[in-house]
């Protein structure tokens, strides 16, 4: 059974940083292909940052240069690091695994960016 659970989220001000895990079991992490998407309040998911097997990481342009992603095989762990949060940023992130042809998501952690 395949299993996507965040964990990280929670409330930060203007300016802060959060690092978002993303713990995978049920497939073979090593051969997916990661990413992060995030769903803000009365706002359709979107596209945050993409991990292929070759560690190139496209981001998405709201959170380039700010975020980090990284994945570690040897924990089946995807991580997202963001730094300098503005409120823009408050959103449900979702981690999401593509593994022959299926397409897995998580339950979400929700990151609040607020003074």
């Amino acid at each position: 059974q395949v299993q996507l659970v965040e964990s990280g989220g929670g409330l930060v001000q203007p300016g802060g940083s959060l690092r978002l895990s993303c713990a995978a079991s049920g497939f073979t992490f090593s051969n997916s292909v990661l990413s992060w998407y995030r769903q803000a309040p009365g706002k359709e998911r979107e596209f945050v940052a993409i991990i292929n097997t070759a560690y190139s990481t496209p981001y998405t342009e709201s959170v380039k240069g700010r975020s980090t992603s990284t994945r570690d095989n040897s924990k089946n762990t995807v991580y997202l690091q963001m730094n300098s949060l503005k409120p823009e940023g408050t959103a449900i992130y979702y981690c999401r695994a593509a593994w022959r042809s299926a397409t897995y998501w998580g339950q979400g952690t929700q990151v609040t960016v607020s003074s």
